[in-house]
């Protein structure tokens, strides 16, 4: 365990509440609670008990509080941690922080206490970032993603890969000590067969970079079309609040109207926009080009067409337009409520001349087939993962790129008959990269950069 000075720090929101939980974390946490707590004597008792008593201030109470009691080497930080549950008054607490502090505590930086987690090895750096991502998650996905890698499930697979590649690793530098005797102890054809699963591995969980970022930040979504077609009543439809402004008189809407919503444990961050015509003036003019900005943008473009009116040839020519853009396009015809409902016939249509589009019907005004286009859009954005594993911070997608590349340099040179010591050099500096995911490689400066981010009192 490092030894450090003891911090303090209030873990809970500041404001006004029901409770607020202030922490202490060091050498000398126990001792200064016991000079401010009136109840049993801390430094008697045994770890991971409780225990009521008063917050005092000389001879005044300052309040009735319930002590939560973790010796080192059994806690969150590797330390011994106080947590003392006091009424959520701000003058309460900030009383109570104060007092620790006059007893020699230190206000706690930004993510410090789990820095201390990492840095007396109860977590690894891949898992300590983890509690800042289960902290900030909002949805399921979110959240299963961030357990899965605070319980250790990312760093045990870069964990794995390491111990692989160090075994031989080890075998090419043990020839370098051997290079006059001109000795192989690592069979080339097992290196490479090794390089190449590894490589693999690794590809895939940069494949996962993309879902990741979804799922931590949502899924850019797109509502597109010609003017009155019903995009702003489906945003109103999608959010079951009236957030766009909807008439009958085309270009209502001039700019880009954002909103996030939940589908099926997916954050999807919703874009209605202007209407997609030969602009009136040039207010509308800077929105239609908004409208083209966002596309390109978006990882899914739901474009609305009114079934009642439209014209085959010009909505073959806007979605053949809009195909050029990345995004996942899901051609909707809407209100139906004004028809005898889809031909399917015309659908059928359409899919042929429209192929890799996802064609349905809806009524925006009157709610029908809305579950089935949300069904249809988190659908197809969850058959994107593969394994358990999936890569959302952009540190770690860095370090894995540059691994990927010494893999790559690694390969070149055993398929030329490149000596040892170059093949050696690149499989030394992606056990680096990867090393450097987990926080086995860290410097300083790293460490700052990665938990000046948190909350303070996490």
């Amino acid at each position: 365990m490092i030894e450090q000075t003891t911090i303090v720090a209030l873990s809970t929101p500041p404001g006004s509440g029901a409770l607020g939980v202030i922490r202490l974390s060091g050498s000398k946490a126990i001792a200064i609670v016991d000079c401010i707590f009136k109840g049993k004597k801390l430094a008697k008792q045994t770890s991971h008990t409780i225990y009521y008593g008063k917050i005092v201030d000389a001879e005044t109470i300052i309040d009735e509080v319930v002590v939560a009691l973790f010796k080192n080497p059994k806690s969150f930080t590797g330390e011994d941690v106080i947590e003392i549950s006091c009424h959520g008054s701000a003058y309460v607490l900030q009383k109570v922080i104060e007092l620790c502090l006059n007893q020699g505590a230190t206000l706690a930086e930004p993510g410090e206490f789990t820095m201390r987690a990492f840095l007396n090895g109860k977590m690894d750096l891949t898992e300590a970032e983890a509690v800042a991502d289960l902290i900030a998650s909002d949805t399921q996905n979110a959240h299963q993603m961030a357990m899965h890698q605070m319980r250790g499930g990312f760093s045990n697979d870069i964990k794995g890969l390491r111990k692989r590649l160090i075994k031989f690793a080890s075998l090419i530098e043990l020839e370098l000590d051997f290079g006059e005797e001109d000795v192989e102890f690592a069979d080339r054809t097992e290196l490479k067969n090794l390089l190449l699963e590894i490589q693999t591995t690794i590809s895939q969980l940069l494949q996962s970079f993309q879902l990741g970022n979804v799922f931590k930040n949502g899924v850019n979504t797109v509502i597109a079309g010609r003017p009155n077609a019903g995009k702003s009543t489906l945003l109103n439809t999608l959010l079951q609040e009236e957030r766009a402004i909807v008439s009958n008189i085309p270009g209502t809407t001039r700019d880009s109207i954002e909103a996030i919503i939940n589908i099926n444990g997916i954050k999807f961050r919703l874009i209605d926009t202007a209407g997609i015509r030969e602009a009136k003036d040039t207010i509308e003019k800077i929105g239609i080009q908004r409208t083209f900005e966002a596309i390109e943008k978006a990882s899914i473009l739901i474009y609305v067409y009114d079934y009642e009116t439209f014209a085959l040839n010009d909505l073959e020519k806007d979605i053949k337009e809009l195909q050029h853009s990345k995004a996942q396009i899901f051609c909707v015809a809407n209100k139906l409520d004004l028809t005898d409902g889809v031909n399917d016939k015309l659908i059928a249509a359409l899919e042929e001349r429209l192929p890799n589009v996802t064609h349905l019907g809806i009524s925006a005004l009157k709610n029908e087939n809305i579950d089935r286009l949300k069904k249809t859009i988190s659908k197809d954005i969850a058959s994107l993962q593969k394994g358990d594993t999936i890569v959302s911070n952009i540190r770690h997608f860095q370090h894995l790129k540059k691994a990927n590349e010494y893999l790559e340099l690694a390969l070149q040179n055993l398929e030329q008959g490149i000596s040892g010591d170059l093949i050696a050099l690149d499989i030394r500096a992606t056990l680096q990269e990867l090393g450097s995911i987990i926080g086995e490689v860290s410097t300083d400066d790293l460490l700052e950069s990665i938990f000046r981010d948190f909350c303070i009192g996490k």
